[in-house]
């Protein structure tokens, strides 16, 4: 897992790069009826929910993409864990949706191809209420505690995992964060955070075991050096200097 591209990265957003071509990420058919039956698995070092292909991104990147699954990287019941950090803060846990161009046959095909992947990445923190959109996997773990068990996830609206605004994102090119690495990522990092309630969040940091039966936690990878890679934002991170007329 060497090499100049690895994620994930701290985001200094004191040098990243305002990019007007930025365009609002859009996604499509992430609403799935509830007879729609999603594999729920813990995989050893994550929990996994399989994604049909009809999800899509159609908006915010050059290419299109197709979902294959998405994932979440957590800490513990005494410190954070999600992978990238914003000027060295640490969030709760992220969540992962990866995603593979449409160009390649299959995910596996994809995976080795410099424009193959694409990740949607959110923070999440601890706020007020249940998430009903989390509460819709967080209440399968009990089911899959031990590594490799699986269970069945009655289809739900996918986006309500995301932020509500879109169009405010960091955008840097990467890699896989877990072997074997590939730098083949295009990393979107949404601005705007997703709240868990405390009961919520501390499911998700206490309910998974590991391959050595120990409780699944900080499963998240140190940041990696920038090697020189530039960080674009679609939104102005700092008030611009020049000032326009009147």
């Amino acid at each position: 897992c060497g090499g100049a591209k690895q994620s994930p990265i701290n985001v200094n957003t004191a040098q990243v790069i305002f990019s007007p071509d930025l365009r609002p990420i859009q996604l499509s058919g992430y609403s799935l009826p509830a007879n729609k039956q999603l594999k729920l698995k813990n995989n050893g070092h994550t929990v996994v929910l399989d994604l049909p292909e009809s999800l899509a991104l159609t908006g915010g990147y050059a290419q299109q993409y197709r979902a294959a699954q998405l994932h979440l990287h957590w800490g513990s019941p005494s410190g954070p864990g999600s992978e990238h950090t914003i000027n060295g803060r640490r969030f709760a846990a992220e969540i992962h949706v990866v995603h593979y161009n449409t160009k390649y046959d299959s995910f596996t095909e994809a995976m080795v191809h410099p424009d193959g992947l694409a990740v949607l990445g959110a923070f999440l923190e601890v706020g007020h209420g249940e998430n009903q959109y989390y509460h819709e996997i967080l209440k399968h773990l009990l089911e899959i505690q031990e590594v490799g068990q699986e269970t069945w996830v009655p289809g739900f609206n996918i986006a309500g995992l995301l932020p509500a605004n879109l169009k405010l994102y960091f955008h840097y090119n990467g890699s896989l964060t877990t072997p074997p690495c590939y730098q083949t990522v295009k990393w979107t990092i949404f601005n705007q955070t997703m709240l868990l309630s405390h009961h919520q969040m501390s499911m998700l940091v206490s309910t998974l075991r590991s391959p050595d039966d120990e409780l699944l936690q900080n499963n998240y990878r140190p940041v990696q050096n920038l090697h020189g890679r530039r960080v674009l934002a679609s939104f102005q991170t700092t008030p611009s200097v020049k000032h326009s007329p009147g």
